[in-house]
């Protein structure tokens, strides 16, 4: 399985990297013009996204329907020819009844496209043009840029505004040891006001968002194609004014708009100092939900509402509509998981409770250790429905898992304990939606996963989930582990098991070589 992985990430990470505590998925574009910066300006330049605009000068009001007003500041003095263009284009209604046509949560939204996929647009002269970058101008949260096609050279009529994510100091010191130039300045802004650091000097960035950045970010949360990042509704540029400031309120960051709760000193801490809470002492009274399967018998799984609320209310609701009675495990690979909840059997169907997608979010508290339970998706939490998987995974050895970390993934130490004595999939972490752990029948979740599948992966014989119904903890035995299932079980005094030095691991060394994961059906919802 390690090896399979470790070709994916290698095809993935020659063009993204991901650092869970600077956005969860942060795509990194090769930064080309690098060697045109003055190199005495790398330490010393100050960011000048947040200065304000004087009375009188041009702004851009851009009207989008259904969300209100976005009024942005622009940077002649340091984008010139972007300011000059962007304006050209706004004054001949050029933006106008366009929409946002790629939208990438913690990350940014895309639009200025005619042809509405990415795919068009010009500038004011026709054709291309060379719009530069400068280092006072960076990505943070609000930014305006560019879209390219891999140099400012190709910049034309489309455009993007970023949200990103606020960054650890260790994510930015990340991106300094990969040879992107992150002033002092720059540094401090990131990791306070949020963004996405790593296109810094490879787009134009032109403007910056002073009021209507709560709009930006609602945009954001949007439902999405998994494809092409495409709204599923459009989300349409109604107009965009040039006009003159007036001397209004600047509200520059997040925080400043009503309704924001800044994060918890504990919620921004990097992945790697979260503590791991899928073993966390189950108390008598909490929810539980109780699976019971066809010719298996019952698996127990208990939830997390503190760290996973939409996940676990979602799939209480859908437990006691009685939604998964009579569905099927309609995935299975060895060594990896079991998944089910899709009412089509194909991995093609199911909705939320409330219809549709939802967006379940994640939380480094949770990683994907032996029976760990989560929602699949179609490319991001975003799309969360009611298709889950129980995590089987396998052991990982430490040289396996600082691969994994050299590949960019985030692996704490105690996750590392964990991967490497219980098991798991650590390459999900950050991805899906985990919201439950199996405290009880963790044997059945891995006799399940040693069924005759087809090429699908799906099971020769249906394997039938019978009903899921919702009750509380009675405080009866646990059996965490997989090498819990000898006879001995942990009971309520004794259940609080994250000293994993105490665990011993039963579990055969598993091979390293499955089946490949393919389908027929492109649409799959998928924890890969």
């Amino acid at each position: 399985m390690l090896k399979r992985v470790l070709a994916v990430l290698v095809c993935t990470f020659t063009l993204a990297t991901v650092f869970s505590s600077c956005g969860k998925e942060a795509e990194i574009v090769e930064n080309s013009n690098k060697e045109t910066v003055d190199e005495s300006l790398k330490a010393s330049v100050k960011a000048m996204n947040f200065t304000a605009p004087q009375n009188g000068d041009t702004i851009i009001i851009m009207n989008i329907k259904d969300y209100g007003e976005v009024r942005m500041r622009l940077f002649p003095e340091y984008a010139d020819k972007g300011v000059e263009n962007f304006i050209g284009l706004a004054e001949k209604g050029y933006y106008d009844g366009l929409t946002f046509h790629r939208v990438i949560k913690d990350f940014m939204i895309q639009g200025g496209d005619p042809n509405g996929n990415g795919t068009g647009g010009e500038s004011i002269w026709g054709g291309k043009f060379d719009g530069g970058t400068d280092p006072h101008l960076i990505h943070t949260a609000g930014a305006l840029a560019y879209a390219n096609s891999g140099a400012t050279s190709t910049d034309g009529s489309q455009f993007y505004i970023v949200t990103g994510q606020v960054c650890s100091e260790s994510a930015i010191q990340n991106y300094i040891d990969m040879g992107y130039d992150i002033s002092e300045d720059a540094k401090n802004i990131y990791m306070t006001a949020g963004g996405a650091p790593w296109l810094d000097g490879s787009y134009t960035v032109f403007g910056q968002v002073y009021q209507g950045l709560d709009i930006i970010f609602q945009i954001q949360n949007v439902s999405t194609d998994t494809g092409n990042d495409k709204p599923m509704k459009d989300v349409i540029i109604e107009s965009v004014k040039v006009e003159k400031y007036n001397g209004e309120e600047l509200k520059w960051y997040i925080s400043d708009y009503d309704g924001y709760e800044a994060p918890s000193e504990e919620e921004t801490l990097p992945a790697e100092e979260v503590k791991i809470e899928n073993y966390s002492v189950l108390k008598e009274g909490d929810k539980i939900a109780v699976m019971d399967i066809e010719g298996y018998g019952e698996v127990k799984l208990r939830f997390f509402p503190e760290y996973a609320e939409k996940g676990v209310e979602n799939f209480i609701g859908l437990a006691e509509k009685g939604y998964y009675d009579g569905l099927t495990f309609h995935r299975v690979i060895k060594d990896f998981m079991i998944q089910g909840g899709d009412p089509d059997g194909n991995g093609t169907g199911g909705e939320s409770m409330w219809g549709g997608d939802f967006d379940g979010g994640t939380d480094p508290h949770l990683i994907h250790t032996s029976g760990a339970v989560a929602y699949a998706n179609s490319g991001s939490t975003a799309t969360d429905g009611s298709q889950f998987y129980i995590v089987t995974g396998e052991v990982y050895s430490e040289e396996d898992l600082e691969q994994l970390k050299n590949y960019g993934q985030i692996i704490s130490d105690e996750a590392m304990k964990l991967y490497s004595t219980i098991g798991g999939t650590p390459w999900l972490d950050g991805a899906y939606t985990i919201f439950g752990q199996v405290y009880d029948g963790l044997d059945i979740v891995f006799e399940i996963q040693n069924t005759e599948t087809d090429r699908n992966d799906k099971p020769l014989d249906d394997v039938v989930i019978n009903s899921i119904k919702i009750g509380e903890y009675d405080g009866s035995a646990i059996h965490w582990f997989i090498s819990d299932y000898d006879g001995s079980a942990k009971t309520n005094e004794t259940q609080d098991t994250q000293e994993t030095d105490e665990t011993q691991q039963t579990e055969e060394e598993v091979s390293e070589t499955v089946a490949d994961d393919t389908s027929d059906e492109s649409s799959e919802e998928s924890p890969v």
